[in-house]
């Protein structure tokens, strides 16, 4: 039985603006869950540790090698941990690193882990 292209059930797909709301919505839940000054405080330390990497080994973002400091998991660990993990991670450095790593313990000092949301 052939039926009448005219009277056959159609799909039609709609974009909504859900989506664009959905993400709005989530950007407003970080600064929810965290408090805006530990994030701001931890962009900085961040950003503080990218300009010392480029001092200590000398060069161009471009050729910096895969090196990650993951300030949760030095959070982590004891103190004398975390200076023994930042020597670990420095190994490659020819330059001395004890600025470095005195520089980040002290600005990590109060600093909370962010794995999850804060409490206040």
């Amino acid at each position: 039985m052939a039926s009448d292209p005219s009277t056959q059930s159609r799909v039609m797909f709609q974009t909504s603006d859900k989506t664009q709301e959905n993400a709005q919505r989530k950007l407003g839940k970080l600064t929810v869950k965290y408090n805006r000054k530990d994030l701001q405080r931890r962009l900085d330390i961040e950003e503080w540790i990218d300009g010392q990497l480029h001092l200590l080994l000398d060069c161009e973002e471009e050729e910096i090698p895969e090196l990650e400091i993951d300030i949760d998991e030095l959070l982590e660990l004891p103190d004398e941990e975390q200076r023994a993990r930042l020597h670990e991670l420095l190994l490659g450095c020819g330059k001395p690193k004890e600025d470095f790593i005195n520089g980040l313990l002290y600005r990590m000092k109060g600093l909370r882990k962010m794995s999850g949301p804060l409490k206040k």
